[in-house]
């Protein structure tokens, strides 16, 4: 039991540590507004995803986000050059994390205030 905690603490620390890497490769390499740019559409090209298909879909859900990370990134006039395909997907993959977090936390939410009556909902949201 420690033990998966521990290792799960630490897999989310190199994967952090991980995109922290590859996202100042981009900066220095790209400058920072095109690296922001890039960053920024990953995360909505993900959560589209994830709104789209909803729990589950791993490799649909992943062929989805990318082809909306390319017509994100086409809107804005950026072409992600053959080099920078793989360091974009290694950041999409160290951001499942942080997409799954989000998107659970929120129907938690969901569910706690569908739970809770209606005069307990209004305690709730203020």
């Amino acid at each position: 039991m420690l033990e998966t905690i521990i290792s799960k603490y630490l897999l989310n620390a190199l994967l952090l540590s991980v995109v922290s890497i590859f996202y100042s490769f981009l900066k220095n390499k790209l400058g920072e507004d095109r690296a922001s740019t890039i960053k920024e559409a990953i995360l909505a090209a993900m959560l589209w995803a994830e709104e789209e298909l909803g729990i589950g879909n791993g490799s649909q859900k992943w062929d989805i986000a990318w082809k909306k990370l390319i017509e994100i990134l086409a809107d804005k006039n950026i072409k992600l050059r053959k080099s920078e395909e793989k360091v974009v997907e290694t950041m999409m993959k160290a951001n499942v994390g942080k997409i799954n977090k989000q998107t659970y936390d929120i129907l938690s939410k969901r569910k706690l205030l569908k739970d809770k009556g209606p005069s307990q909902q209004s305690l709730l949201t203020k």
